[in-house]
């Protein structure tokens, strides 16, 4: 679905009627999709520039257009890079895609449960624990439900990495604009999705530091035109990057 939005090629046909029945009931879809990505690419770019060399992408999907890897390895091809998914389409597809790539590999996990992502052999592998981590947790969490437990889920996740790393972070929310229909049109497909306030999404940086601009609307992360920053009415996610310190 996500692909789809952002006009790749790794799509199939329920993804893209999913994608027409969401933006016909909330026609902001598209841009938030768009910033979210663009965020995506800054967070990366940062992290890269403050020395991180490994990144775990937790819910990647299919690594689309301007994934992780791409933009990492072009400021460093040692870079490595880990995806995480759970949908089998997309593990299968990614790992077709990736199977020329010796630094980047795609773990085929539900990232609700962090054990299983951490303690894959191809996680422990390609990434060093004892080294800083980029963990970049993009419009993942809202996808895990309050029965699963998402404080405890980002928790384990920020526990396993060194001091140094980062946990980058979107959320849905519906502090800017209303998201119920966007989340009932969800509810019909296998992934539902929940909204968070502000200070709901705050606690799963935990004890790591935010960096300025702290927790904020997406195209307000840092935006390398001032232009590109938009007013929070036009935004649906937070996005944020903390450090362990």
């Amino acid at each position: 679905m996500y692909d789809y939005v952002l006009g790749g090629h790794h799509n199939f046909a329920v993804d893209r009627e999913i994608v027409e029945q969401l933006v016909a009931a909330q026609p902001s879809v598209k841009r938030f999709a768009l910033m979210n990505r663009a965020f995506l690419r800054r967070a990366v770019l940062f992290l890269v520039d403050q020395g991180i060399r490994q990144f775990l992408d937790l819910g990647s999907g299919i690594p689309t257009v301007g994934n992780v890897h791409e933009i990492a390895q072009a400021a460093d091809p040692d870079t490595k890079v880990v995806y995480v998914d759970n949908e089998h389409v997309a593990v299968a597809h990614s790992q077709l895609m990736l199977e020329t790539n010796a630094n980047a590999a795609m773990v085929h996990a539900d990232i609700a449960k962090p054990l299983l992502v951490l303690q894959d052999p191809a996680t422990r592998e390609l990434l060093d624990f004892d080294q800083p981590v980029g963990i970049l947790a993009v419009t993942i969490g809202h996808y895990i439900l309050d029965e699963h437990d998402p404080n405890g889920v980002f928790a384990a996740y920020r526990d396993a990495v060194a001091p140094g790393s980062y946990l980058a972070i979107t959320h849905m929310t519906d502090d800017f604009t209303d998201q119920d229909t966007l989340t009932s049109t969800m509810a019909r497909s296998q992934n539902k999705v929940v909204a968070r306030t502000r200070e709901q999404v705050l606690p799963f940086f935990g004890d790591f530091e935010l960096v300025e601009p702290g927790l904020v609307s997406t195209s307000q992360w840092r935006p390398e035109r001032e232009s590109d920053a938009r007013p929070e009415s036009e935004d649906g996610l937070y996005a944020g990057v903390a450090r362990k310190r």
